[in-house]
């Protein structure tokens, strides 16, 4: 079971919604305005967000910003709209699922649960992740942490998801499709919502695309993360 909010402004579909997700053991709040959207996860504590993009107050792509400057509660996006641009703005803005209306209730609780799947690593049965270290980068995926030389890097959930699923792999170079596979939970996507997340990340590490040191981009192939060349200061 999770705990849904659904920001949706057509009385119709919210009731589908929540009929739907109701029946399927969800745990359902409901509101009708980004404003009042802004004030539920402020208070309340949700597994995922079901966002609607043609609010009456305010559009749904500035809520997603305001939502993202409170919370890292997974969001998908529910609209009409199926422009591919805009599909990838919001991806890179912070959305972690996009879904074109009309939608089968299925395929929004098989995303629901891929989404769930990424916020909630391991399920809670598998037995603790060692701590993945490379060079002066520790990163601690039950503890979802992440330190460099000692300083804890504050990094987003989609930024640790990257992170860690490349140091997972140290020294190997990982195709793009399958970090868009396994990190986004997205058999498509552009090529501009990893570049975005790995600037973010770079900038982090205190690094650029231009003077890499942990993060390597290999143009056409893929991203490995790997410790400096001996001799390189790690900071």
């Amino acid at each position: 079971m999770a705990r849904v909010l659904v920001v949706e402004d057509d009385q119709f579909v919210r009731s589908a919604l929540i009929r739907h997700l109701t029946e399927a053991s969800h745990a359902v709040r409901s509101v009708g305005t980004a404003l009042e959207a802004l004030r539920e996860v402020a208070h309340l504590r949700f597994d995922v967000v079901i966002l609607d993009l043609g609010l009456p107050d305010l559009d749904g792509s500035e809520a997603l910003k305001m939502l993202r400057g409170v919370t890292d509660v997974p969001v998908i996006i529910a609209t009409a709209r199926d422009d591919e641009t805009e599909i990838v703005r919001l991806l890179n803005a912070g959305a972690d699922d996009y879904l074109t209306k009309p939608f089968s209730v299925e395929h929004l609780s098989a995303r629901i649960a891929a989404v769930l799947r990424r916020a909630r690593p391991g399920g809670g049965e598998a037995p603790p992740s060692p701590v993945l270290r490379v060079g002066g980068l520790s990163v601690d995926p039950t503890r979802r942490q992440a330190e460099l030389d000692g300083r804890r890097l504050d990094l987003t959930r989609r930024e640790f998801d990257l992170l860690a699923y490349l140091a997972g792999r140290p020294g190997v170079v990982v195709p793009r499709r399958e970090l868009l596979a396994e990190v986004w939970q997205q058999s498509y996507g552009d090529d501009q919502t990893i570049d975005v997340h790995l600037s973010w990340l770079r900038r982090k590490l205190g690094e650029t695309a231009a003077r890499p040191r942990y993060v390597h981009t290999l143009r056409g192939v893929g991203v490995k993360l790997e410790p400096p060349a001996a001799g390189e200061p790690t900071r």
